[in-house]
Formats: C-alpha cells, sequence, structure tokens
C-alpha cells in the first residue's frame, strides 16, 4: 500500500483529498443542515459555464469556474430566499442554462480541449501542484468565514425566525453561505467531478448526522469520513485500475448505507 505513495502524483491526488474532505465536511454540514441540497445542485452544474468561459478567454479553467460559480451561487441565493414557491423551477433553469453556455463556450473555444473530461468525471490522479494551492487558499477562506460567523451560521440553520429576532444579517450570510458553496464545488470538481461533487459534499454530513447533532462535531466527523473515503477510494483505484471519483463515491455511499443499517437495527434506541 505504501509503495502507491512514492509516486508524487499520488501524493498529490491524497493531498488534493484531504484539503477536498476538509472543505466539504465544514460546508456539506451546512448543506444537509439547511436542506438545499437541490440549490447545491445548481450551483455545482452552473460552473461548467465557468470552464468553458476559462477555456474560451484562454485562462485556467478553474478560475473561470470559480467567478463563473460565485456569480450563478448568488443569483441561486438571491432566488431561493427571495421566490421560495418557485425556486426550485428557476434553478433548475439557471442549472440548465450554465451548463449550456459551458458548451457553447466550448464550441467557441479554439483548440483541443484535452483535459475537458477531468472537471465532469473527475481526475485526481492529475491535480497538478497550482491546483493544490488553489485548494489551500479556498480552504483558508472557507475556514475564517465558519470560524467568524459560526453563531450566526448556526442560528440560520435551526431556528431563522430567532435569527431574524436577534438582528443576525440572515440573508447577506445566506448568500455568503451559497458563495462558500460555490468554491467548495470548485475544489470538489478536481476530485470526483461535477456529475459527482454534491455525492461528497453530501453523503459524509449525512453519516456524521445518523450519530451526532452538535454541528462541531458533524463538521470534524464529516472530514474526518470524506478523508478515509477519499483514501479507500484511491486505493482501491490505483490497484483495481478504476476511475478515481467514481470509485470514491462508491465507498462514501455504500458506507452511508452501512451507517443507515447500523443505526436502525443496532443503535436505534428502545422506546
Amino acid at each position: 500500500m505504501i509503495e502507491a505513495f512514492q509516486y508524487g502524483f499520488m501524493r498529490n491526488a491524497l493531498a488534493a483529498g484531504i484539503l477536498v474532505s476538509i472543505a466539504c465536511g465544514i460546508i456539506g454540514t451546512y448543506i444537509v443542515t439547511n436542506r438545499i441540497v437541490f440549490l447545491s445542485g445548481g450551483i455545482a452544474h452552473a460552473a461548467y459555464g465557468g470552464i468553458g468561459l476559462g477555456y474560451l478567454l484562454g485562462i485556467n479553467p478553474v478560475f473561470g469556474a470559480i467567478a463563473f460559480s460565485l456569480i450563478s451561487a448568488l443569483g441561486m441565493g438571491f432566488v431561493h430566499r427571495r421566490t421560495k414557491e418557485r425556486s426550485d423551477t428557476i434553478i433548475g433553469i439557471m442549472w440548465a442554462v450554465g451548463m449550456a453556455l459551458g458548451i457553447i463556450f466550448l464550441d467557441l473555444s479554439p483548440g483541443y480541449k484535452a483535459d475537458l473530461m477531468s472537471y465532469l468525471f473527475g481526475s485526481i490522479l492529475a491535480v497538478p501542484s497550482i491546483d493544490l494551492i488553489i485548494m489551500l487558499i479556498l480552504n483558508i477562506l472557507i475556514i475564517t468565514f465558519v470560524v467568524l460567523y459560526y453563531r450566526q451560521l448556526q442560528a440560520i440553520s435551526f431556528d431563522e425566525n430567532f435569527a431574524f429576532v436577534v438582528s443576525v444579517p440572515v440573508d447577506q450570510l445566506y448568500l455568503l453561505l451559497v458563495g462558500m458553496i460555490a468554491l467548495t464545488v470548485v475544489m470538489t470538481m478536481r476530485i470526483v467531478g461535477l456529475i459527482m461533487v454534491i455525492a461528497l459534499l453530501t453523503i459524509p454530513p449525512a453519516i456524521s448526522g445518523l450519530f451526532v447533532k452538535d454541528m462541531k462535531r458533524m463538521m470534524v466527523l464529516s472530514s474526518a469520513l470524506s478523508i478515509l473515503f477519499t483514501f479507500i477510494g484511491l486505493m482501491l483505484s490505483y490497484f483495481l485500475n478504476l476511475t478515481s471519483g467514481a470509485t470514491i463515491i462508491l465507498v462514501a455511499g455504500a458506507s452511508y448505507f452501512l451507517s443507515y443499517l447500523l443505526k436502525k437495527f443496532i443503535f436505534q434506541p428502545s422506546l
């Protein structure tokens, strides 16, 4: 097992997995607690427009994805706050338009887009060093945001009416939160791809939520589980010659169903 990490790409992959797991554990906890998985899915798929825009402008597609994801996230977050009864429809439209724009931008881009599939399906084994630096910076931003606004975000997540009463700027913090989701999506897409990004953002927090209710503990446990799933998935993909991103998600999915069964039949308290 250790010999796998004699290669630089495997060490990069593990480092990327750890960085992404920390972000997913923290932000994923808020996604699951606030029940905004669909909104997060919309942000993830709209990010494809940013990838296409990056290719069109001749810049690193990650930077294009960051800009496009932030704009899409703020738009979807605003729609979700203001028109909740129809937000799913509007977010679905923005989701589709973002994907369509990405395809059009790619059609207009010169040259051959050899690594395009890595953004759709993930390519953790091909994460360059510059992306690790970007991931580290984004992680620092996410952790700083949560440390500064933890109590306010906790109030919004569990009792929004109370948050309003105590003068928490709910709408502004909500938009900041969806902005953090957008940044996490950009980090995660290089690991498992845009197709499966929501799985890594929601499965570890969902497992944690089965056993702990305190948000800090959920974040820590979610991050630890995500690191574990990434490591196991990497090892399996390396030795079995499987696609890394898909293997990581299957490990996480199988763990969720096992955890659910354990909770239901073994740890369920007697009435």
